[in-house]
């Protein structure tokens, strides 16, 4: 497909929608594994312990690759970054389910988390190409991708649990691969082709990734998420302290780089860039503490059974798909900044509601709890989406994505180190009120970091912005 030639909207259509297939698989399979421990502690013979190291694995990979892939799309090309990632994806999950090991299977989950992790920053900077050459809007080719990534979390444990049930572990790896295949023939078929990009020898081009840089980023990254994972039973210490040394290393090569991996200088100019990852890394604090909280919660407190602990959180994942399009729409007319105020102050309100689960589990509080919190996850997700793309620089489009994405993965990871704390002395009302104390605190604190939010034109999104 010619870069330059004008996009049909249905072309475009189809290729946000191969697109949307490819984006999806990261989040299916981040929470499509949780029905899937008992089985393989079974298949393997682990304790709880071990098992858990094929989530953490996954999270690990995840919020180290999503930044470096997002990179190599920038320098290689988002297309060819996410062919090759649907690639990855097709090749680990044929041979994984055949893994004799345990520590097999979680590598097989480090190379599906790679391969992935490239779909989410591609499709993004894919959209600036598709969006310029079809007139359609950003902020409802946004919200498509938007529907994927939270469809792709809400169906996963059913998904999983079906699969599990009916085929065994092995079948969460195989649904991958037709998933991956249609991705990737899509956009083969209807994406716009990269720009082209000039000719460098290896040498080259090790030196223009930074590898130093990379390899220091990765390093405190992944030591201080797995310090966070380990706080509440017995803190690792000397990994807090690799993980300083790594960030100390890290942010004097990328001042010393001559292309660095991430720019942290451009960073430290662009405050609306900074005040989204931080954003992001809060709401997604409280996005999980709902969705890993309140199901302990009414299992182990209210006594419902799984799949009665399921249908009570359908209403936030049925509401954020559905009103994910409406928000889309609002964003486009209304603006961004409008968006944040709505959804901040609704989620502060969502939040405080919580605390009534603390005096009744009766099914009618959880749902309207579940309904209330669908509505902010919408908004504010999607308008962060579209702030991280009209604030990041159209070059660095992929880097920048990849970041946002790790912010989601430290505030998963954060909001599990919470419930840790918070449920340590077993799951009562006490406990849950602590936790509603601090989601709503959280929620406060990110109303007021997005009230700061100012566009760079005080228009309305505009439909190429």
């Amino acid at each position: 497909m010619n870069q330059s030639h004008p996009m049909t909207p249905r072309a475009a259509g189809l290729a946000v929608g191969a697109l949307s297939v490819g984006t999806l698989l990261n989040p299916l399979n981040s929470s499509m594994i949780a029905v899937a421990l008992l089985t393989l502690r079974d298949a393997f013979g682990l304790d709880v312990l071990t098992v858990t190291w094929v989530i953490t694995a996954f999270y690990l990979a995840s919020a180290a690759g999503q930044p470096l892939m997002g990179r190599l799309g920038d320098r290689f090309g988002p297309r060819r970054l996410f062919v090759f990632g649907m690639s990855v994806v097709v090749l680990t999950c044929v041979l994984t389910p055949f893994a004799p090991s345990f520590w097999l299977v979680c590598a097989g989950r480090v190379s599906l988390a790679i391969g992935t992790a490239c779909a989410f920053p591609s499709a993004v900077a894919l959209l600036h190409p598709i969006t310029a050459r079809s007139g359609l809007s950003s902020p409802r080719l946004l919200g498509r991708l938007q529907i994927a990534n939270t469809a792709g979390a809400a169906i996963g444990p059913v998904i999983g649990g079906l699969l599990v049930t009916f085929l065994g572990w092995q079948a969460i790896f195989w649904i991958n691969v037709p998933l991956a295949l249609i991705s990737l023939i899509g956009v083969r078929a209807f994406a716009p082709v990269d720009a082209p990009r000039p000719r460098q020898n290896l040498s080259r081009v090790l030196v223009d990734s930074d590898v130093p840089g990379v390899l220091a980023f990765t390093a405190a990254l992944v030591s201080l998420l797995v310090f966070l994972l380990g706080i509440t039973s017995s803190p690792p210490w000397a990994l807090l302290g690799v993980a300083v040394v790594s960030a100390g290393l890290f942010v004097w090569r990328e001042l010393a780089a001559s292309q660095p991996f991430i720019d942290v200088r451009m960073l430290s100019r662009n405050r609306r860039l900074v005040l989204v990852y931080t954003g992001f890394a809060l709401f997604n604090i409280v996005y999980y503490v709902v969705f890993f909280g309140l199901p302990q919660y009414l299992e182990e407190f209210g006594g419902y059974r799984a799949d009665a602990v399921g249908l009570l959180m359908l209403p936030l994942a049925s509401l954020n798909v559905l009103l994910t399009p409406l928000a889309a729409r609002f964003i486009e007319r209304r603006g961004i900044r409008p968006a944040f105020l709505i959804g901040g102050v609704w989620l502060v309100a969502a939040a405080a509601l919580m605390a009534t689960l603390a005096t009744s589990v009766t099914p009618l509080v959880p749902l309207l709890i579940t309904a209330m919190m669908g509505v902010p996850y919408c908004l504010v997700s999607i308008a962060m989406s579209q702030a991280l793309y009209s604030s990041a620089a159209r070059e660095s489009a992929g880097v920048a994505t990849g970041i946002f994405q790790t912010s989601r993965y430290i505030g998963a990871i954060l909001s599990t180190t919470m419930l840790g704390i918070a449920f340590s002395d077993g799951t009562t009302p006490s406990s849950w009120l602590e936790v509603t104390v601090v989601a709503t605190a959280l929620g406060i604190v990110l109303l007021v970091l997005v009230s700061r939010w100012r566009p760079t034109s005080q228009k309305p999104v505009s439909r190429t912005e």
